[in-house]
């Protein structure tokens, strides 16, 4: 019970502070005792701060209010990708504390060089906030990832890669990493750092194509967590063969190994224009299938294919509204990510920052 009513304070906190202990006694339905008794804890783990606040026009002294806190308790969120390793330290108030990037070559990679080298990055990351106490850490990868493996992340050549061969190396807080889709954490860090609505579907631009479905500020993972794979849905019967097996696959047509690049576009280069014009409509092709399936409020393009938004956007609007336009009065508003390329590591610590505020008991 004492569990429930940490995170139920905590919640209220971070949705709607900062608040009085009397306010949080209204808005919680707790006793003001009780209240004042869980903002102890919650300060003593360095998760809220306290803060005078003069309430003009009340009689007697003035309420202390309670925010949270970013002087302690931080997330720390890590990506693999096909062409380089990421780390970033969040902290509780979604301030980012350290980043660090580096370019590297990981097509048709091993996972233990892999991971020995995102490790030296991670130690790295944190020494620059050695104040901070890391509550835990999430790993992004771009593949499949079901309860206890890596199915199949093509672009890195790795399958059947078990969990606990990712996370063992990397632990934080005494405990392993969990390792999630890049495409399904992007979408949960364009929707706590960026500017999309709470019901959207992010579009992940990279060298593969995935997709993350965000409903009513959730994210819908699927009934084994293999939910998104927008880029190996087929847009043209017996089109390029696909590293997934299958032949005209999205991702042959709008991944970033076909993408021209936004200077070209921006010279008018004929031949970005025509790869981008391709690009769009095979992206609006497979857009219009998972709209008529999931009906998302927005649809939103992050990845690669934001600095080419302003090219690519009017070919994908074009299909949405040829195709979709019979069934709905329009078709969901098309929006680039606002967290650009940072979106997976971003959103890799956010799931540890949700974790701490629905159960800031786990922390101990």
């Amino acid at each position: 019970m004492r569990a429930r009513n940490l995170a139920l304070v905590l919640g209220e906190v971070a949705g709607g502070g900062p608040l009085t202990r009397a306010a949080l006694a209204e808005l919680t339905g707790l006793t003001k005792t009780t209240v004042s008794s869980l903002v102890a804890d919650l300060l003593s783990a360095g998760l809220v701060a306290e803060a005078p606040a003069a309430r003009a026009g009340e009689r007697g002294r003035p309420g202390v209010e309670v925010r949270l806190s970013g002087e302690h308790v931080a997330a720390l969120g890590l990506e693999v990708n096909v062409g380089y390793l990421a780390a970033c330290v969040v902290d509780l108030t979604g301030t980012v504390r350290a980043r660090r990037t580096v370019r590297a070559d990981n097509r048709a990679s091993r996972p233990e060089p892999v991971l020995a080298a995102l490790h030296r990055l991670a130690d790295e990351t944190l020494a620059d906030v050695p104040s901070l106490r890391i509550a835990g850490a999430v790993l992004a990868v771009p593949g499949t990832v079901g309860e206890d493996r890596v199915h199949h992340a093509p672009h890195l050549g790795w399958r059947d890669v078990r969990i606990t061969d990712l996370t063992d190396p990397i632990r934080v807080a005494d405990r392993p990493a969990a390792v999630e889709n890049e495409a399904n954490l992007a979408a949960l860090g364009e929707l706590e750092f960026g500017s999309a609505p709470r019901d959207f579907l992010y579009v992940s631009g990279e060298t593969g194509v995935g997709a993350g479905l965000v409903r009513d500020g959730g994210l819908l993972r699927g009934a084994t967590g293999l939910a998104g794979e927008l880029g190996h849905v087929v847009v043209a019967d017996g089109g390029p063969a696909c590293r997934c097996g299958s032949r005209g696959c999205l991702e042959a047509y709008a991944g970033q190994d076909v993408l021209p690049g936004p200077a070209a576009l921006a010279a008018d280069d004929p031949g970005a224009a025509a790869a981008c014009a391709r690009a769009g409509r095979a992206l609006g092709l497979a857009l219009s299938s998972a709209v008529n399936l999931l009906d998302p409020g927005a649809i939103v393009l992050g990845g690669r294919y934001v600095p080419l938004f302003p090219w690519l956007a009017p070919h994908v609007r074009a299909v949405l509204d040829e195709r979709l336009g019979a069934l709905r009065p329009a078709p969901p508003v098309l929006l680039p990510a606002a967290t650009g390329p940072d979106a997976a590591v971003l959103g890799a610590a956010a799931r540890v920052l949700r974790r701490v505020l629905a159960d800031p008991a786990s922390l101990g």
